[in-house]
């Protein structure tokens, strides 16, 4: 249930606190007041579009905040997305600049506006004043039904099957079109594939043949080299660099006894000969394990001169072969399941039959739901002046599609007597007002949202039906949430709660919507207002209070 509602510097609105109860709630005001801006704030703050054209003129941004009690399926939602829910509430804050740049928040944290979307899905139902000319849509009334059956799951499940049906189709269509060109692809790819399996590259092994071979290939340098180091730090019989600096090292430590001062010298010196001792002992183990190998290095530079012409073959780096070969192994693995055309025959009957029975359970569901839908708007109907009319949800079939098997379309006879016909071409605007809110009623009365929003679906009747719709809707709000934005006294005159919108003008001469509570004095004076114009006689005020009254 939404509790407050908060708006800054929105259109023509300064600044307007709003707090709401239970049950049926209006608001009323004169044409251009700002009525329906009231609804356009609360559908931003549950995720709508919003742009620049929004903030009020002159001002930095405009914000909206709309507190709401939540129900437990609000409240799962609000732990799942880890939004703390704080005096079981959600708190959902739009804020919108005057560049256009939007923020959205969920109790103070930073949301999307896709996520206030989503939530806003679980808090509000809103019924726009042009909601008759969407129901002329097919999309939108197949949808209404399917949202009355409870079948959007199911809705969802024929849509994936039949997109997995038709893809399969498709790749089957494609292959037995193009069969010679997916054979010739088939024999290319099982070529290269057996090429690089006999190759059998594997990873790293570029850059290890490499190494060795630049080993192997200068092995005689090496060893030469190592020995020359070895014989001129320990093996040379021209006084060797070892034996000189232990020789030196021994002079020095006896030097030492005499004068301390040359101690620390020949601390240095120590280490140095150290170093030089295991410098021996790794050129010895080096030595002993590289060998000049002939063979080997041949072996090693005919696997390189494979490895790299395989590499200019198929146009990657050498190290890159391994990759190239699982890739091209997957294409094939591909192309010889796509080549079994009768097992891809079996598998898109089994996908067909899959999408077949989805698409059933559907059907069924619709069925029901479509002679429950209408007994239920033409019982509404007889209640709105329409005696002896009828309506009628009517699933023509057709063509599998992605919507399931049938088409839906609403009919409609405006009295006895007449056949139905499609609600499009209902002729009268006063009835199709009446159908669609005798559909957004009902329909309304099959959802678990809290708040129901009417803006305007009233327009186009008047007169005793007008006081049926008030009716309607208070009886709607001892169950829900109900807020409606109406121009109509019949209607008003039945809430429990009722706001008047008006103009006014701000201390720097602007003009801004203002928003009051009405009291009981008040109430008459609106009703009166909204039954006789902008003079209000001792007539009209006591017609108001009959209307309340009643």
């Amino acid at each position: 249930m939404l509790r407050t509602l908060s708006i800054r510097d929105f259109v023509i609105v300064d600044s307007i606190e709003l707090e709401f109860s239970a049950g049926f709630t209006v608001f009323t005001g004169e044409t251009g007041a700002g009525k329906s801006i009231l609804i356009d704030a609360l559908t931003l703050a549950l995720g709508g579009r919003g742009d620049a054209s929004v903030v009020r003129e002159g001002t930095a941004k405009a914000d909206i905040t709309a507190d709401f009690a939540v129900s437990e399926q609000a409240r799962a939602w609000l732990v799942a997305h880890a939004f703390a829910v704080e005096e079981d509430g959600a708190l959902l804050r739009r804020v919108i600049d005057n560049a256009g740049r939007s923020k959205a928040y969920i109790n103070g944290v930073a949301a999307t506006a896709a996520q206030l979307r989503e939530l806003g899905d679980l808090l509000v139902d809103i019924h726009g004043q042009h909601a008759h000319q969407s129901l002329m849509k097919t999309e939108a009334q197949r949808d209404l039904l399917d949202g009355q059956a409870g079948a959007a799951g199911e809705a969802r499940a024929v849509a994936l099957a039949y997109k997995a049906w038709r893809a399969l189709a498709r790749q089957l269509d494609e292959f037995e079109t193009n069969a010679a060109n997916v054979l010739y692809e088939r024999e290319r790819l099982e070529w290269q594939v057996n090429e690089l399996e006999k190759l059998a590259v594997k990873p790293g092994e570029w850059t290890e043949v490499s190494n060795e071979q630049s080993r192997l290939s200068h092995a005689a340098s090496l060893m030469a080299g190592a020995q020359e180091a070895l014989a001129a730090i320990s093996e040379s019989e021209d006084h060797p660099i070892l034996s000189q600096l232990s020789s030196l090292n021994q002079k020095l430590g006896k030097l030492a006894d005499i004068d301390s001062g040359l101690q620390a010298i020949v601390d240095l010196i120590e280490p140095a000969r150290i170093q030089l001792q295991e410098a021996v002992y790794a050129l010895n183990d080096y030595l002993d394990r590289v060998d000049l190998d002939p063979e080997r290095l041949r072996k090693v530079e005919a696997r390189m001169d494979a490895i790299h012409s395989a590499a200019r073959k198929f146009r990657v780096p050498e190290d890159e072969l391994p990759a190239e070969h699982a890739k091209l192994a997957e294409r094939l693995s591909q192309i010889a399941d796509a080549s079994d055309i009768e097992g891809l025959r079996k598998q898109e009957e089994k996908l067909k039959a899959g999408y077949l029975a989805e698409a059933q359970k559907l059907t069924a569901t619709r069925t029901r739901a479509a002679q429950q839908l209408g007994e239920a708007v033409t019982r509404a109907m007889q209640e709105l002046n329409m005696t002896g009319g009828r309506f009628e949800v009517a699933l023509h079939a057709g063509e599998p599609a992605a919507y399931g098997l049938e088409q839906v379309e609403f009919l409609v006879a405006g009295h006895a007597g007449v056949a139905a016909r499609p609600l499009a071409k209902v002729a009268s605007g006063g009835e199709l007002a009446r159908i669609s809110l005798a559909i957004s009623v009902i329909t309304s009365n099959a959802t678990t949202v809290p708040t129901l929003i009417f803006d305007e679906v009233d327009s186009g009747i008047g007169g005793g039906v007008a006081e049926v719709v008030g009716r309607l809707l208070r009886r709607l709000g001892q169950e829900r949430q109900v807020l409606c934005v109406t121009h109509l006294p019949q209607v008003a005159s039945q809430a429990g709660q009722h706001f008047q919108v008006a103009k006014g003008m701000l201390d720097n001469g602007k003009t801004a919507s203002r928003i009051d509570v009405l009291d009981s004095k008040s109430r008459v004076e609106e009703i009166a207002r909204m039954l006789g114009g902008l003079e209000i006689t001792a007539t009209t005020r006591k017609h108001a209070r009959e209307l309340l009254a009643s």
